[in-house]
């Protein structure tokens, strides 16, 4: 089972979300493999039906799977930790304080693990209190830098910075990408990302010197009838990574 995703020349992985399996195929097809397909957990009633839904999908993109939280909620932490145990993804999506236990059970350190931070409105500073008892706290605010120390810590692999909607935050997500590659550490911006401003985002974080890139496309490809993930707006999100990483 391949345990690591397939980022192209080594930089960039896309994340999209999958509306049904034969949609899972045809995105991993359109990105030319280099892709996470993000099934949220969420979606289902407990762990089993979870863990075995998500293999069926795992079997047709080999193992490119993102298990996902949905939209970020952190009472979703604890079952993508169990799911994420049972179906060994390649990606695993998780608020500040679940990363550690994703880790344990995982009990490997390949699959890609990533620790939800938020903006604040300072470069910098970022928000770490993203779990299910400390988001319904005063905010935990400290700097990016230690934000980094601590996902580390725990086994963390990136940092998935959410909600930036788009590039209205542009200051504040130069200076995580600064600190990224600093602290050699991999970055998934998150929210409100389009195909007008995702060349832009990425060149971001590519010109901050981020070894390895994960950007989440969400909600401006998904067809609002079906459900699905645009397979043509996964191409176009691939001619626009091929043509920014040289």
């Amino acid at each position: 089972m391949k345990l690591t995703p397939n980022f192209y020349r080594d930089r960039v992985c896309l994340n999209v979300l999958a509306g049904s399996k034969d949609n899972a195929s045809a995105i991993y097809e359109a990105a030319e493999g280099h892709v996470l397909v993000g099934v949220l957990s969420k979606n289902y009633p407990d762990v089993a039906t979870a863990v075995a839904d998500m293999r069926d999908y795992a079997a047709r993109i080999d193992n490119a799977l993102s298990v996902g939280l949905g939209a970020g909620d952190p009472n979703q932490s604890a079952m993508v930790s169990a799911i994420a145990r049972e179906v060994q993804p390649q990606h695993v999506n998780q608020v500040f304080t679940g990363v550690a236990t994703s880790r344990a059970l995982l009990g490997q350190s390949e699959t890609v693990v990533n620790g939800l931070v938020s903006p604040t409105g300072t470069p910098g500073l970022v928000k770490i209190s993203t779990g299910p008892l400390s988001s319904q706290a005063a905010d935990g605010v400290v700097p990016i830098e230690t934000a980094i120390a601590l996902l580390k810590d725990m086994g963390g692999s990136s940092v998935k910075y959410f909600p930036m909607g788009g590039l209205t935050c542009r200051d504040e997500y130069l200076a995580v990408a600064e600190a990224c590659a600093r602290y050699d550490f991999w970055l998934e911006p998150t929210g409100g990302i389009d195909l007008d401003n995702f060349g832009e985002i990425l060149q971001i974080a590519l010109e901050a010197g981020v070894r390895k890139i994960i950007p989440h496309v969400y909600s401006s490809i998904i067809d609002k009838v079906s459900g699905d993930t645009r397979p043509a707006d996964v191409c176009q999100l691939m001619a626009i990574t091929q043509k920014r990483v040289q």
